[in-house]
């Protein structure tokens, strides 16, 4: 009796914890409404001529606001810093990852993300440190050209002042690679842009979780003349080793692009705001959404609208990538957008109306 107890018992835990992995579409409304930025206020940082900015990612540090984004100039990716008091009005600070020796792994492409962020939700978004340091993910190269070449995510950090222009350490070599022998079938191809929290609660085991997403393998039942990508997870005890955790991406789609997670969290929920392009049937759309998870490893899609798509001049082609946050009761949604001249630069859309900006692409 005591053997059939316990087995009874333990059949209940399962369905609760898979209950659990679920998150139920009427909490995903509320999320959605609490996220949602309908007014686009429009460009706020534009690039100078022959070159593109992308992958915003917003950071407070006393009475500023900073932002890291990388620049493209036809060589390859590197990590610029801007500054504002008011998240509209930006004013560019420098690089704090630029091109190095060429026979460097890493040498044409140091596209940086920043790591251990204050996640929670309207919190301080500070950027916090570890081993007194502040840390960067990011995703390096060899190859000159447009995301050339193969693609290895590395690890930076640095002790100097995240206020300034100041050039991070790079880490020898790659941490993930395409060609590591626990390589997954979605990612042997290139690996793409990163986001590490620091998880305290070590709800994974691990306090700093990474998520990233890879260009892989398509399946026998898809078309190959799709690019695919596709968000998996790694998680370290140190931020120098890093394990992949799972065989299988924990977002993705049929077809088309999941990629550039970034995570905060919302009351219990984990909330991962990630871009789509040309699934199944929007094969030429480019959009923001989310996903949400209790327990980091399960997520659930928001079935809904869209967060960002295209709708405007200066991102007609692309609207995508989010970086999202919440000050003083106004949701700011930093996004790249990219015009049907190809330019691209940071635009935002809030959740209440701020007005039009006055910046154009030239």
């Amino acid at each position: 009796m005591k053997k059939i107890i316990a087995i009874i018992i333990s059949l209940q835990c399962g369905l609760i914890a898979a209950a659990q992995q679920t998150v139920p579409q009427a909490d995903m409304q509320k999320i959605y409404e609490e996220v949602k930025t309908p007014y686009k206020y429009g460009l706020v940082v534009v690039p100078d001529t022959g070159k593109k900015i992308d992958c915003p990612s917003v950071y407070r540090q006393g009475k500023y606001w900073y932002m890291t984004y990388v620049v493209f100039d036809g060589r390859g990716y590197e990590t610029w810093l801007s500054r504002s008091k008011n998240l509209l009005d930006w004013t560019t600070l420098g690089r704090i990852m630029s091109f190095t020796d060429s026979t460097r792994w890493d040498g044409h492409q140091q596209a940086g993300y920043i790591a251990l962020q204050d996640h929670t939700w309207g919190g301080s978004y500070k950027w916090q440190q570890y081993n007194n340091k502040h840390w960067l993910s990011y995703f390096g190269g060899k190859d000159r050209g447009y995301e050339a070449g193969p693609l290895s995510i590395g690890i930076a950090y640095s002790s100097k002042a995240i206020t300034r222009a100041n050039e991070f350490e790079r880490i020898a070599q790659p941490v993930l690679t395409h060609s590591d022998p626990d390589t997954r079938w979605w990612e042997n191809k290139k690996l793409f842009k990163s986001s590490v929290i620091w998880d305290k609660n070590k709800t994974t085991g691990y306090p700093f979780v990474m998520y990233y997403n890879a260009n892989g393998d398509s399946s026998n039942n898809t078309p190959k003349w799709r690019w695919f990508e596709r968000i998996g997870m790694a998680g370290s005890h140190d931020m120098i080793k890093w394990e992949r955790i799972g065989a299988d991406p924990v977002v993705h789609h049929k077809i088309g692009i999941t990629g550039d997670g970034v995570i905060q969290k919302i009351n219990n929920l984990w909330v991962m705001f990630y871009f789509g392009a040309f699934w199944e049937n929007r094969k030429n759309d480019t959009f923001n959404r989310f996903a949400c998870s209790y327990d980091l490893v399960n997520w659930t899609d928001w079935n809904g609208a869209d967060l960002i798509n295209p709708s405007e001049l200066y991102d007609a082609k692309y609207a995508h990538k989010s970086f999202v946050v919440k000050d003083k009761g106004v949701v700011y949604h930093f996004y790249c957008a990219v015009d049907k001249k190809d330019n691209r630069g940071i635009a935002v859309a809030t959740s209440v109306d701020k007005g039009k900006s006055k910046l154009v692409f030239r």
